[in-house]
């Protein structure tokens, strides 16, 4: 009986494998198999939560400011090149929004779109130093399970599109991803640049507005397919649309309970002669003596690379908060996958050292 049900279970899963799949891609790197993808997913999820954290629980936190500059250049220019690979492979003229089906010929630009979705999903995991760079500065507090979540699920996500269907309608959910990727990586580089760079940012309460708009956009563009007739993979459509559906309730949790719920600091908070008592900091950073509520990140820290907690920078600085944004270190807190390090990113918002 067990040796029936095995038998059974290889003969279906090869079947998935190998003649349901695209043959294209079948031997293409980490497209044979999904082992990979899912021990690298495992793996993540155990170094994010456990193993990253105790290797560096007795040590001195890293300062990688400089290279999360460049990492986040790197990130940002990639990006760009993803979003201009998919417009030029299809999303430019050449797709119907309303009903795309997937070209599985050895056409040029059919190719295209695929080796463009490899891509896209090699990106996934280069998006996993998002998360070793705050272990590695001992952010772990940005590690939230909203952030392991998103990028531990997404590369095994996206091998299965690129594994059965490299082209076609859901390719719009990477086209919008990699646009809203171009814009948040650009942000979280000049944020990473210093202070005085600061200005030049001014759009970045913005940002978690953009991206919940981004899935959205995500699961409308999917689920039109349930009202009409389209030669796509109706349970592909249904499973890109239902991850835009838990992103966008996740994100909206999110950002609600860190700008909507102040949380009240009884003190004496005091910049240029304006006082502020019992200021709510939760989502706020004060500058010129206004709030900027709804900031998607903190401004980066270009003075002091400790990073202390809130009762540690009182303790150290007599409850005077400088700059407006006490050195970098009160938080807008909207950083979760938003657990974004202004240095780093990721869906994403950020504190940054």
């Amino acid at each position: 009986m067990a040796r029936l049900l095995l038998n059974d279970i290889h003969v279906w899963y090869t079947d998935l494998m190998d003649k349901r799949s695209d043959p294209r891609v079948k031997d293409w790197p980490m497209m044979s198999s999904p082992a990979p993808t899912l021990a690298l997913c495992i793996l993540y999820a155990y170094f994010s939560k456990s193993l990253g954290p105790k290797l560096m629980r007795n040590r001195k936190a890293f300062d990688l400011r400089k290279l999360l500059i460049y990492y986040n250049l790197c990130q940002t220019l990639f990006s760009a090149w993803m979003f201009y690979e998919y417009l030029m492979s299809g999303w430019w003229g050449h797709y119907n929004f309303t009903c795309q089906p997937v070209d599985y010929s050895n056409n040029p630009l059919a190719l295209r779109m695929a080796r463009t979705c490899w891509w896209y999903y090699v990106s996934k995991f280069t998006e996993f130093f998002d998360t070793l760079f705050f272990i590695l500065r001992k952010k772990n507090e940005h590690v939230s399970t909203l952030h392991v979540i998103h990028h531990g699920c997404m590369p095994f996500s996206v091998w299965m599109g690129m594994k059965y269907a490299p082209g076609g309608h859901s390719t719009f959910f990477a086209l919008l991803n990699t646009f809203v990727h171009v814009v948040m990586y650009f942000y979280y580089m000049i944020s990473a640049m210093g202070p005085k760079y600061q200005k030049y940012i001014w759009w970045k309460k913005y940002l978690t507005t953009f991206q919940m708009v981004q899935f959205v956009a995500i699961f409308t563009h999917q689920f039109q397919l349930l009202f009409h007739e389209c030669d796509y993979p109706r349970g592909f459509m249904i499973y890109i649309g239902l991850h835009g559906v838990m992103f966008l309730l996740l994100f909206s949790d999110f950002y609600k309970a860190k700008y909507t719920k102040g949380i009240q600091v009884k003190g004496h908070f005091e910049r240029n002669g304006t006082n502020y008592k019992n200021c709510p900091i939760n989502g706020e950073i004060y500058t010129n003596g206004h709030s900027n509520k709804g900031a998607c990140m903190p401004v980066v820290d270009d003075e002091n690379d400790g990073s202390p907690d809130l009762d540690d920078y009182k303790t150290r600085s007599n409850g005077i908060y400088k700059n407006g944004f006490t050195n970098g270190h009160i938080l807008s807190t909207n950083e979760a996958i938003l657990n974004s390090d202004t240095n780093t990113s990721s869906l994403h918002q950020r504190k940054v050292k």
